[in-house]
């Protein structure tokens, strides 16, 4: 979010914030968060500790939404509601059906 100047951020905090009430509202809000704009560590399956981000990455993920919807396109649509109050494009994905919660664990 780079892009967006310092004295336009706490606008940019609130139109995001009231997306979430509003996922929250429409009881489909899971989880959100904004990630610390320090780079990533990598650990790699043989222990190895670097910084990152993966050579493959290209733009920094400065946080994520989860939302619980039926659809694909219902999904488009609050990514898309994300987008316009973040001002920034939304990477959208599906959880894969493993997806564990901690009851899983207990």
């Amino acid at each position: 979010m780079d892009h967006i100047p310092a004295d336009e951020l706490p606008e940019v905090g609130k139109a995001a914030y009231a997306v979430c009430r509003d996922a929250a509202d429409a009881g489909v809000f899971v989880f959100a968060g904004g990630l610390d704009p320090q780079q990533p560590t990598i650990v790699s399956p043989d222990g190895l500790v670097t910084d990152g981000p993966f050579p493959e990455t290209k733009e920094f993920i400065g946080g994520l939404m989860v939302v619980d919807v039926p659809t694909r396109e219902e999904a488009l649509t609050w990514a898309t509601r994300i987008a316009a109050a973040c001002r920034c494009p939304q990477e959208v994905r599906r959880l894969g059906d493993g997806a564990a919660t901690e009851s899983t664990f207990r």
